[in-house]
């Protein structure tokens, strides 16, 4: 499988960027890894491996980064302001560094990007599309955690308004570029009920989506659906060779 790796400094991260690919061909995703996961997690916990086919037939061309917002939110050493303010950089890294990055690795084809991911990840998947529709057409959320306000401490600073789906998407205004384009767009909200899921994230995000007018479904996978990698990697492969 055809393997690259990038490293930058970047003004908008705490900590030096860093980027992985995998495949030759194919659709762009982009894969965040859960709260505390690097840009390799995915390949360790082996949802490569079963992501292999897609790649393999150049059906998908699979990037992944560091969770830099989600360390911060984790290490709970630093104010609520300042998390809020590196979730809110962490998104523009993604829009205004990484996906040139995916741009020039295509071929320079600005081609629409897939994003997905598993628990916060989801929500960086989720909130990904919802404020950058322009260039992601689609988010797959996977027993997706939506709502971070359990890191604020009563606090709510404006940056996490504006890095929260849950939030701002309720004042967006009908008339909104933003909106009109991301109600092209659609989001798959994939949960189940078994061990340390929470299918009421995804319904609540659901809710918020279809009030104004996004495509979304959430699919129930039940209770034989954990929290858990062997889950992410029998679930991700099918909506990809989909959706994708």
């Amino acid at each position: 499988m055809n393997r690259q790796h990038w490293g930058w400094h970047s003004e908008r991260l705490p900590v030096p960027a860093r980027v992985v690919r995998w495949g030759h061909w194919g659709t762009p995703v982009l894969l965040f890894p859960t709260a505390g996961g690097d840009f390799e997690e995915v390949e360790r916990f082996r949802l490569i491996h079963a992501l292999a086919p897609l790649i393999d037939a150049g059906r998908i061309k699979v990037y992944s980064i560091d969770s830099v917002a989600g360390c911060t939110w984790l290490e709970r050493r630093h104010s609520v302001e300042y998390c809020a303010r590196v979730q809110n950089l962490y998104d523009a890294f993604v829009y205004r560094e990484l996906v040139p990055l995916i741009y020039a690795d295509c071929g320079g084809q600005r081609l629409d990007i897939v994003t997905c991911g598993a628990s916060i990840g989801a929500f960086n998947a989720v909130a990904s599309l919802c404020r950058h529709p322009d260039v992601f057409r689609l988010a797959i959320g996977l027993s997706g955690t939506y709502d971070l306000t359990s890191f604020l401490h009563g606090r709510f600073p404006q940056d996490f308004y504006f890095s929260s789906p849950l939030h701002y998407l309720p004042g967006l205004a009908e008339s909104s570029p933003q909106l009109q384009m991301l109600r092209q767009r659609k989001v798959l909200l994939v949960s189940g009920s078994g061990r340390f899921e929470d299918i009421g994230e995804s319904w609540r995000m659901a809710h918020v989506l279809g009030a104004k007018g996004v495509p979304n479904r959430v699919d129930d996978w039940g209770p034989s659906c954990h929290h858990d990698w062997v889950s992410w990697r029998e679930l991700l492969p099918r909506y990809l060779a989909e959706y994708a």
